[in-house]
């Protein structure tokens, strides 16, 4: 894997997140330069910077700030994608691990929320697909985030678990469309990514019920998610296909 991720470009967008963080950091130590991406640059560069700390004593900073840089992109504009796409010029990987939730009663939705989800995980990635496409070098790779929710849906959860269960449909769609370039989809279960930190004191409780319950008698790290991640964006006869990273969750 590190011969293959050598050398590389990689596009991660939704790169603040822990998981994305994670997936910088290990295509980083595997020799790929990263480009982070999202909304927010603040956060973004804060991303940066965590991953350059980590890095400090490993590599000089001009060195690292010539492998690693913060870009902006709004996935709810397509201007915004196309102007990244101009940006970064061609590439060999890109991964999109942006999400925005419209969760609860589907009698209390808001259509602006609706779809701003679905923008951030299905028609967000369908656009980069087209910007970005012709850029991909051979043997390039997509890599799109899909997540439990779509196999375990539940109440208060529509939204999460349909557009979910859209982008493994998408990423089979694409990788028959724009094939030779590769195109799949990663399905995290629960993971401690510090998404649940927000739970405060019940957070422990909560993971540990969900340990429990999955077959693997685990939860996920944000580690787990990122060495699938690289698998998918490096094996040469992968496409099509939705990898379920979560302890078997969903079988739970």
């Amino acid at each position: 894997m590190s011969d293959a991720m050598n050398g590389k470009k990689l596009l991660v967008i939704g790169g603040r997140s822990g998981i994305g963080r994670q997936i910088a950091a290990d295509a980083l130590d595997a020799g790929a330069d990263v480009v982070l991406a999202g909304r927010d640059r603040e956060a973004v560069d804060d991303a940066v910077a965590r991953i350059a700390d980590h890095y400090a004593s490993a590599l000089d900073a001009d060195a690292l700030g010539a492998r690693v840089v913060g870009a902006t992109v709004d996935l709810n504009d397509e201007d915004s994608i196309r102007l990244l796409a101009e940006q970064i010029g061609d590439l060999d990987y890109l991964v999109s691990v942006a999400a925005a939730h419209a969760n609860g009663p589907v009698a209390q939705l808001d259509r602006t929320a609706v779809t701003r989800a679905f923008d951030a995980k299905v028609i967000g990635p369908l656009l980069l697909a087209k910007h970005f496409a012709p850029r991909i070098r051979g043997e390039g790779a997509i890599l799109l985030f899909s997540g439990v929710a779509a196999w375990r849906p539940a109440p208060g959860r529509s939204v999460m678990a349909t557009a979910n269960g859209a982008v493994s449909f998408l990423a089979a769609a694409l990788a028959v469309e724009i094939a030779p370039i590769r195109v799949n989809a990663l399905s995290p279960g629960i993971v401690d990514s510090g998404s649940w930190d927000a739970l405060g004191t019940d957070k422990q409780p909560f993971l540990t019920t969900v340990a429990a319950a999955n077959p693997a008698r685990r939860i996920g790290r944000p580690s787990d998610i990122s060495a699938a991640a690289l698998l998918a964006l490096t094996n040469p006869f992968l496409t099509g296909t939705t990898l379920h990273i979560d302890g078997g969750g969903r079988l739970a």
